[in-house]
């Protein structure tokens, strides 16, 4: 399945107490549950106001609809194209 990255503000996402980000958490499991297999949830990232997701679907379609079910915001979508690392720059082999 295609990687994507989603960016969500979430004003004051970075001051968020554990038993906040568990419950969005708890929140979007459901949701992932009730969608099915055409999408799953890798990780994400908290800072000051914003939520950034990676999420591995079939299509933008399914994360926009996740959202929408969340009750989370979807201010981006973007598909990942490729990875780069510091490894990458090193000479192929």
């Amino acid at each position: 399945m295609p990687k994507y990255v989603i960016e969500r503000t979430v004003p004051g996402a970075g001051q968020m107490d554990a038993a906040a980000l568990a419950a969005i958490s708890s929140t979007s499991n459901t949701v992932l549950r009730d969608l099915g297999p055409d999408i799953q949830w890798i990780h994400s990232y908290v800072t000051d106001d914003k939520i950034t997701c990676v999420y591995l679907a079939t299509d933008e379609d399914i994360i926009r609809e996740h959202g929408r079910c969340g009750g989370f915001p979807v201010d981006a979508v973007h598909q990942v194209r490729a990875i780069i690392e510091p490894l990458t720059a090193e000479p192929v082999s």
